[in-house]
């Protein structure tokens, strides 16, 4: 049985004085190619439950992500995705390019929350301070272990942002049909590093990776 996530975290924040809670979840992470896209969802006290069946994203089939998309946009209070292209994870590095993608999210929001939960435990949102520009966030981001599975608001930005991603590879794969990621959406299965043996990388590719030319392993998806 998939664990159902709750807003019994949201809750909590809104209860500390937080009006908005935003829950925050990254896709494209591990992919060879392709962007990253971030998907972010606010509730606030007065949201109610999540719909049906929301889960993690990688615990969902595509058809039951799909399925979650209107009701998902429906619900929350406020949503919006961010993306960072391949190119500028190349060229910032992927935690940076994760944190521009944060970022240009909640810019798409229509009112900033004050409080973002992320899943895991590294903290790839805020803006790290230097001794000759300290930055400090409007928001406070709290961490989460399994968040994705846990609180609804990140449950529901996972899905968000895998649908999007994956709709975007598809798109991606008509400019490039070799690579096979109508099907492993820029990840490293075996006939992706058996058509970068073949052809070398294309420009959605991160470069700066150390691409394989095989893989022996099983698909890797996300």
């Amino acid at each position: 049985m998939k664990p159902r996530p709750t807003l019994l975290t949201e809750a909590q924040l809104l209860t500390s004085g937080h009006r908005m809670v935003a829950g925050m979840d990254e896709v494209g992470r591990g992919a060879l190619a392709g962007p990253v896209c971030v998907g972010v969802v606010v509730v606030t006290s007065a949201t109610s439950e999540p719909p049906e069946g929301l889960a993690d994203s990688k615990l969902l089939e595509a058809g039951e992500r799909s399925a979650l998309i209107a009701p998902l946009q429906k619900w929350a209070h406020d949503w919006s995705l961010g993306w960072a292209s391949a190119a500028e994870i190349d060229s910032e590095g992927l935690v940076a390019a994760l944190r521009m993608a944060g970022l240009r999210a909640l810019e798409g929001l229509r009112e900033p929350p004050l409080a973002v939960v992320l899943d895991g435990r590294h903290d790839w949102l805020t803006v790290p301070a230097d001794l000759f520009s300290p930055q400090e966030a409007d928001y406070a981001v709290h961490m989460q272990i399994k968040a994705d599975q846990t609180c609804a608001s990140v449950a529901a930005a996972s899905v968000l942002a895998k649908v999007a991603r994956d709709q975007a590879m598809v798109r991606l794969a008509k400019l490039h049909p070799e690579y096979g990621w109508t099907a492993n959406k820029g990840y490293g299965t075996r006939r992706h590093a058996e058509a970068l043996s073949r052809f070398g990388p294309s420009t959605e590719h991160r470069r700066t990776w150390a691409l394989p030319t095989t893989q022996d392993g099983p698909d890797v998806r996300g």
